[in-house]
Protein backbone atom coordinates (compact mmCIF):
# COMPACT_ATOMS: atom_id res chain seq x y z
CA UNK A 1 0.00 0.00 0.00
CA UNK A 2 1.24 3.46 -0.84
CA UNK A 3 0.34 5.89 1.93
CA UNK A 4 -1.48 8.59 -0.02
CA UNK A 5 -2.79 11.81 1.54
CA UNK A 6 -6.33 10.40 1.67
CA UNK A 7 -5.14 7.25 3.43
CA UNK A 8 -3.08 9.22 5.91
CA UNK A 9 -6.04 11.48 6.79
CA UNK A 10 -8.19 8.38 7.27
CA UNK A 11 -5.61 6.92 9.64
CA UNK A 12 -5.23 10.20 11.53
CA UNK A 13 -9.00 10.58 11.89
CA UNK A 14 -9.51 7.05 13.16
CA UNK A 15 -6.67 7.34 15.62
CA UNK A 16 -7.95 10.67 16.95
CA UNK A 17 -11.46 9.30 17.52
CA UNK A 18 -10.26 6.06 19.08
CA UNK A 19 -7.58 7.74 21.16
CA UNK A 20 -4.75 5.60 19.77
CA UNK A 21 -1.50 6.48 18.06
CA UNK A 22 -1.20 6.76 14.31
CA UNK A 23 1.23 3.79 14.04
CA UNK A 24 -1.27 1.57 15.89
CA UNK A 25 -4.11 2.67 13.63
CA UNK A 26 -1.93 2.13 10.59
CA UNK A 27 -1.07 -1.34 11.81
CA UNK A 28 -4.77 -2.19 12.11
CA UNK A 29 -5.43 -0.93 8.59
CA UNK A 30 -2.47 -2.86 7.18
CA UNK A 31 -3.53 -6.08 8.87
CA UNK A 32 -6.95 -5.72 7.31
CA UNK A 33 -5.41 -5.18 3.88
CA UNK A 34 -3.01 -8.09 4.38
CA UNK A 35 -5.91 -10.37 5.25
CA UNK A 36 -7.89 -9.27 2.20
CA UNK A 37 -4.85 -9.69 -0.03
CA UNK A 38 -4.13 -13.13 1.39
CA UNK A 39 -7.71 -14.28 0.84
CA UNK A 40 -7.72 -13.01 -2.75
CA UNK A 41 -4.41 -14.74 -3.51
CA UNK A 42 -5.55 -17.94 -1.89
CA UNK A 43 -8.56 -18.05 -4.21
CA UNK A 44 -6.46 -17.24 -7.27
CA UNK A 45 -3.57 -19.68 -6.85
CA UNK A 46 -1.61 -21.64 -4.23
CA UNK A 47 1.23 -19.78 -2.54
CA UNK A 48 4.75 -20.36 -3.74
CA UNK A 49 5.63 -21.19 -0.14
CA UNK A 50 3.99 -21.20 3.24
CA UNK A 51 1.18 -23.51 2.19
CA UNK A 52 2.49 -26.88 1.15
CA UNK A 53 5.62 -25.42 -0.45
CA UNK A 54 4.39 -25.87 -3.99
CA UNK A 55 6.50 -23.93 -6.48
CA UNK A 56 3.80 -21.82 -8.12
CA UNK A 57 6.12 -19.07 -9.37
CA UNK A 58 9.28 -18.88 -11.44
CA UNK A 59 10.34 -15.65 -9.72
CA UNK A 60 13.19 -15.79 -7.20
CA UNK A 61 12.17 -15.76 -3.54
CA UNK A 62 15.09 -16.27 -1.21
CA UNK A 63 14.36 -17.97 2.07
CA UNK A 64 15.96 -19.73 5.01
CA UNK A 65 15.40 -22.92 6.98
CA UNK A 66 16.47 -22.74 10.63
CA UNK A 67 17.14 -26.13 12.18
CA UNK A 68 16.55 -25.38 15.85
CA UNK A 69 17.60 -28.89 16.86
CA UNK A 70 21.08 -28.27 15.43
CA UNK A 71 21.42 -25.07 17.45
CA UNK A 72 20.42 -27.02 20.54
CA UNK A 73 23.05 -29.69 19.84
CA UNK A 74 25.91 -27.33 18.98
CA UNK A 75 26.43 -25.02 21.93
CA UNK A 76 27.40 -21.47 21.08
CA UNK A 77 26.46 -21.78 17.40
CA UNK A 78 23.55 -19.34 17.65
CA UNK A 79 25.78 -16.76 19.33
CA UNK A 80 28.36 -17.29 16.59
CA UNK A 81 25.73 -16.47 13.95
CA UNK A 82 24.72 -13.30 15.76
CA UNK A 83 28.33 -12.18 16.08
CA UNK A 84 28.99 -12.79 12.37
CA UNK A 85 25.90 -10.83 11.33
CA UNK A 86 26.34 -7.89 13.69
CA UNK A 87 30.05 -7.52 12.96
CA UNK A 88 29.48 -7.66 9.20
CA UNK A 89 26.79 -4.97 9.32
CA UNK A 90 28.18 -2.63 11.99
CA UNK A 91 25.21 -3.24 14.27
CA UNK A 92 25.69 -0.98 17.31
CA UNK A 93 25.75 -2.35 20.85
CA UNK A 94 24.23 0.24 23.16
CA UNK A 95 24.40 -2.03 26.23
CA UNK A 96 20.86 -1.03 27.12
CA UNK A 97 17.89 -3.31 26.37
CA UNK A 98 15.64 -0.30 25.77
CA UNK A 99 17.89 0.99 22.98
CA UNK A 100 18.94 -2.41 21.61
CA UNK A 101 19.37 -2.80 17.85
CA UNK A 102 19.02 -6.42 16.69
CA UNK A 103 19.33 -8.00 13.27
CA UNK A 104 19.56 -11.59 14.48
CA UNK A 105 18.79 -12.66 18.02
CA UNK A 106 17.79 -15.60 20.23
CA UNK A 107 14.19 -15.90 21.38
CA UNK A 108 12.20 -18.57 23.18
CA UNK A 109 9.51 -20.72 21.62
CA UNK A 110 6.49 -19.22 23.34
CA UNK A 111 7.30 -15.71 22.13
CA UNK A 112 7.85 -16.80 18.54
CA UNK A 113 5.01 -19.29 18.16
CA UNK A 114 2.30 -17.78 20.32
CA UNK A 115 -0.52 -19.95 18.98
CA UNK A 116 1.20 -23.32 18.98
CA UNK A 117 1.43 -25.92 21.73
CA UNK A 118 4.66 -25.84 23.65
CA UNK A 119 6.44 -29.03 24.72
CA UNK A 120 9.03 -29.40 27.46
CA UNK A 121 11.90 -29.93 25.01
CA UNK A 122 11.25 -26.53 23.46
CA UNK A 123 12.24 -24.71 26.64
CA UNK A 124 15.92 -25.54 26.29
CA UNK A 125 16.27 -24.77 22.58
CA UNK A 126 17.73 -21.49 21.29
CA UNK A 127 15.39 -20.17 18.61
CA UNK A 128 17.35 -17.93 16.26
CA UNK A 129 15.16 -15.31 14.65
CA UNK A 130 15.42 -12.41 12.21
CA UNK A 131 13.40 -10.58 9.57
CA UNK A 132 11.07 -13.03 7.82
CA UNK A 133 11.56 -11.42 4.38
CA UNK A 134 7.92 -11.95 3.58
CA UNK A 135 6.79 -12.50 0.02
CA UNK A 136 3.83 -10.24 0.90
CA UNK A 137 5.50 -7.75 3.27
CA UNK A 138 3.20 -5.31 5.13
CA UNK A 139 6.19 -3.15 6.08
CA UNK A 140 6.78 -2.27 2.43
CA UNK A 141 3.21 -1.13 1.98
CA UNK A 142 3.38 0.92 5.18
CA UNK A 143 6.52 2.88 4.30
CA UNK A 144 5.60 6.35 2.93
CA UNK A 145 9.04 6.99 1.37
CA UNK A 146 9.84 3.54 -0.10
CA UNK A 147 12.81 3.36 2.26
CA UNK A 148 11.95 -0.30 2.72
CA UNK A 149 11.31 -2.26 -0.44
CA UNK A 150 11.25 -5.74 -1.91
CA UNK A 151 14.16 -6.58 -4.21
CA UNK A 152 13.76 -8.78 -7.31
CA UNK A 153 15.22 -11.74 -5.40
CA UNK A 154 12.60 -11.41 -2.66
CA UNK A 155 14.82 -9.73 -0.06
CA UNK A 156 13.08 -7.02 1.95
CA UNK A 157 15.78 -4.41 2.40
CA UNK A 158 16.30 -0.84 3.62
CA UNK A 159 17.53 2.34 1.99
CA UNK A 160 18.79 4.14 5.08
CA UNK A 161 19.03 7.49 3.30
CA UNK A 162 15.31 7.47 2.50
CA UNK A 163 14.20 6.51 6.02
CA UNK A 164 12.51 9.42 7.82
CA UNK A 165 12.11 7.58 11.11
CA UNK A 166 8.30 7.50 11.10
CA UNK A 167 8.42 3.85 12.27
CA UNK A 168 5.29 2.92 10.32
CA UNK A 169 7.18 -0.15 9.10
CA UNK A 170 7.81 -1.19 12.69
CA UNK A 171 4.11 -0.85 13.50
CA UNK A 172 3.19 -2.90 10.42
CA UNK A 173 5.68 -5.73 11.02
CA UNK A 174 3.94 -8.55 12.94
CA UNK A 175 7.27 -10.18 13.82
CA UNK A 176 9.00 -7.38 15.74
CA UNK A 177 11.97 -7.72 13.42
CA UNK A 178 12.88 -4.03 13.10
CA UNK A 179 14.94 -1.79 15.37
CA UNK A 180 15.04 1.98 15.72
CA UNK A 181 18.20 3.95 16.44
CA UNK A 182 17.20 6.07 19.42
CA UNK A 183 20.86 6.93 19.89
CA UNK A 184 23.62 7.80 17.44
CA UNK A 185 25.46 4.61 16.39
CA UNK A 186 28.34 6.76 15.12
CA UNK A 187 28.97 8.46 18.47
CA UNK A 188 32.63 8.61 19.44
CA UNK A 189 34.44 8.75 22.75
CA UNK A 190 36.98 11.34 23.85
CA UNK A 191 39.69 9.48 21.95
CA UNK A 192 37.78 9.62 18.66
CA UNK A 193 36.86 5.93 18.68
CA UNK A 194 33.40 4.60 17.95
CA UNK A 195 31.65 3.84 21.24
CA UNK A 196 29.01 1.40 20.07
CA UNK A 197 30.61 -0.41 17.12
CA UNK A 198 33.30 -2.81 18.28
CA UNK A 199 35.00 -3.43 14.94
CA UNK A 200 34.12 -1.17 12.02
CA UNK A 201 33.51 -2.94 8.71
CA UNK A 202 34.37 -0.39 6.03
CA UNK A 203 32.55 -2.44 3.39
CA UNK A 204 29.14 -1.72 4.94
CA UNK A 205 27.66 1.68 5.86
CA UNK A 206 26.99 2.78 9.41
CA UNK A 207 23.61 4.31 10.24
CA UNK A 208 22.52 7.49 11.95
CA UNK A 209 20.18 8.35 14.78
CA UNK A 210 16.49 8.20 13.87
CA UNK A 211 16.82 5.42 11.27
CA UNK A 212 15.16 2.01 11.26
CA UNK A 213 17.24 -1.05 10.44
CA UNK A 214 16.93 -4.83 10.26
CA UNK A 215 18.35 -8.00 8.70
CA UNK A 216 18.76 -7.66 4.94
CA UNK A 217 19.54 -11.34 4.22
CA UNK A 218 23.07 -10.09 3.49
CA UNK A 219 21.98 -8.49 0.21
CA UNK A 220 25.47 -7.11 -0.33
CA UNK A 221 26.96 -10.62 -0.06
CA UNK A 222 24.23 -12.37 -2.04
CA UNK A 223 24.88 -9.96 -4.92
CA UNK A 224 28.43 -11.36 -4.99
CA UNK A 225 27.19 -14.98 -4.91
CA UNK A 226 28.26 -15.32 -1.27
CA UNK A 227 26.05 -16.86 1.44
CA UNK A 228 24.70 -14.70 4.27
CA UNK A 229 27.22 -14.19 7.07
CA UNK A 230 25.15 -16.25 9.53
CA UNK A 231 24.97 -19.16 7.08
CA UNK A 232 28.72 -19.01 6.50
CA UNK A 233 29.28 -19.00 10.28
CA UNK A 234 27.38 -22.31 10.52
CA UNK A 235 29.85 -24.04 8.20
CA UNK A 236 28.76 -27.55 7.23
CA UNK A 237 26.38 -28.04 10.16
CA UNK A 238 23.23 -27.44 8.03
CA UNK A 239 21.81 -25.48 10.95
CA UNK A 240 20.88 -22.80 8.41
CA UNK A 241 19.92 -23.54 4.82
CA UNK A 242 19.56 -20.62 2.44
CA UNK A 243 18.37 -20.47 -1.15
CA UNK A 244 15.63 -19.88 -3.70
CA UNK A 245 12.31 -21.23 -2.44
CA UNK A 246 10.88 -21.24 -5.95
CA UNK A 247 13.64 -23.38 -7.46
CA UNK A 248 12.49 -26.97 -7.08
CA UNK A 249 16.08 -28.18 -7.49
CA UNK A 250 17.54 -25.97 -4.74
CA UNK A 251 18.65 -27.49 -1.45
CA UNK A 252 16.12 -25.47 0.54
CA UNK A 253 13.23 -26.56 -1.69
CA UNK A 254 14.25 -30.20 -1.29
CA UNK A 255 14.41 -29.84 2.50
CA UNK A 256 10.94 -28.28 2.58
CA UNK A 257 9.54 -31.14 0.50
CA UNK A 258 10.86 -33.80 2.84
CA UNK A 259 10.86 -32.19 6.28
CA UNK A 260 8.06 -30.80 8.45
CA UNK A 261 8.65 -27.14 9.24
CA UNK A 262 6.83 -24.35 11.06
CA UNK A 263 6.40 -20.68 10.17
CA UNK A 264 5.51 -17.73 12.37
CA UNK A 265 2.02 -16.22 12.06
CA UNK A 266 1.41 -17.83 8.70
CA UNK A 267 -2.30 -17.06 9.08
CA UNK A 268 -1.65 -13.34 8.47
CA UNK A 269 -0.96 -13.93 4.78
CA UNK A 270 2.47 -12.29 4.81
CA UNK A 271 4.09 -15.47 3.40
CA UNK A 272 7.17 -15.49 5.64
CA UNK A 273 10.34 -16.87 4.09
CA UNK A 274 11.70 -18.31 7.35
CA UNK A 275 11.00 -21.96 8.14
CA UNK A 276 11.80 -23.69 11.44
CA UNK A 277 12.68 -27.32 11.96
CA UNK A 278 11.74 -27.92 15.59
Amino acid sequence: MNVKRRDFLKIAGVSAIAGIGIPSALNMLLKGEAKATAEAEHQAAPAAHGGGHEAASTAVQLGMVINVKKFGEIKGLAEKCIEACHTTHNVPEFNNPKDAVKWVWIEDFEHLFTQQNRFAEHNALPFLTLCNHCANPPCVRACPTQATFKAPNGNVIMDYHRCIGCRFCMAACPYGARSFNWRDPREKDAGGNLKFIKKLNLDYPTRMRGVVEKCNFCAERVDKNLPPACVEACGDTKALIFGNLNDSNSEIAQVLKTTFTSQRKQELGTKPSLFYII
